[in-house]
């Protein structure tokens, strides 16, 4: 089984996002819950679950940075309006 793309992580909507990280996250809580028992028996299922993770995470904090930069311009562009010396 192939990694997942980024680029698909990219594509959802908020709230498909956070479902994902709900949905990864149990995941890798059962797979982890199967090899303290003794029955797991795809043990690359962590590696590939991890990474969706990673992923998902990463997309969700891009969107926060760009949420932070684009709040940061808007408080910043009336403070460039004004003259300096008024």
């Amino acid at each position: 089984m192939a990694f997942p793309k980024i680029s698909e992580a990219r594509e959802l909507s908020d709230e498909e996002l956070q479902e994902q990280i709900i949905a990864t996250k149990k995941q890798l809580f059962d797979l982890r819950f199967q090899k303290a028992t003794r029955q797991l028996e795809t043990t690359h299922q962590f590696k590939h679950e991890r990474h969706r993770l990673a992923q998902l995470l990463t997309v969700e904090r891009e969107r926060a940075i760009a949420v932070e930069a684009a709040q940061n311009d808007d408080s910043n562009a009336p403070a460039l309006e004004q003259d300096p010396g008024e």
